[in-house]
C-alpha cells in the first residue's frame, strides 16, 4: 500500500439526497489469448466476490495512472493502460466505522504484459483469467457488466 492517496472532496449530485459522492479509478486487466479477449478478475478481500483492481485518486498520476498502479497493488499485474475511459459503475462501499460511501468508479482498460507472484496484496486475493462472458457472469454489479460485456480493446490501442 503505502501510496499517497490524493484528499477528495465529496461531491454532490442532483437527486443523490444528502449522500456524499466519491470517485474511484478501476482498471480492467485484460490479454488476447489465440484471438479471445481474456479479463482477469480477483476476489475482494472482504467478501470474496469477484472484482477488478480499484481504488481512491493519488497523487501525481492520472486516473488512469491511479487504476494502473491499484492492478499492481491489489492483482500483481503490469501492462500498458489506456488514458482512454471505458465507461462508470457505481456501488456503495462498506466502511468499517462509518456509514457506506457512494462511489462512481471510472474504469481504464490495461493490457497486462506481466502478472507477478509477489505484490502487496498476494495472499489476500484469488486471481483468475476468464472470458469475457465468463467474466459477465461471475461479476455483481449491472454497469460493470455492461463494461466488461460492450469491451474491444481496438477501440482504446
Amino acid at each position: 500500500m503505502g501510496t499517497n492517496h490524493t484528499f477528495q472532496t465529496p461531491v454532490r449530485m442532483a437527486g443523490a439526497g444528502k449522500r456524499d459522492i466519491r470517485t474511484q479509478f478501476a482498471a480492467l486487466p485484460f490479454r488476447v489469448k489465440k484471438g479471445e479477449i481474456e479479463i482477469l478478475l480477483l476476489t475482494s478481500r472482504d467478501t470474496g466476490r469477484w472484482i477488478i483492481p480499484k481504488g481512491w485518486p493519488m497523487d501525481g498520476l492520472t486516473p488512469a495512472g491511479s487504476a494502473a498502479q491499484e492492478a499492481w497493488e491489489e492483482a500483481g499485474v503490469r501492462g500498458v493502460v489506456s488514458e482512454s475511459c471505458l465507461g462508470f459503475f457505481s456501488y456503495n462501499k462498506g466502511m468499517d466505522k462509518s456509514a457506506d460511501l457512494s462511489c462512481l468508479v471510472a474504469v481504464f482498460p490495461l493490457e497486462v504484459r506481466k502478472l507477478s507472484k509477489k505484490f502487496p496484496e498476494a495472499g489476500m486475493r484469488k486471481r483468475k483469467w476468464v472470458s469475457v462472458r465468463k467474466a459477465v457472469a461471475k461479476l455483481d454489479d449491472r454497469g460493470l457488466k455492461s463494461i466488461v460485456r460492450h469491451f474491444s480493446p481496438d477501440d482504446h490501442f
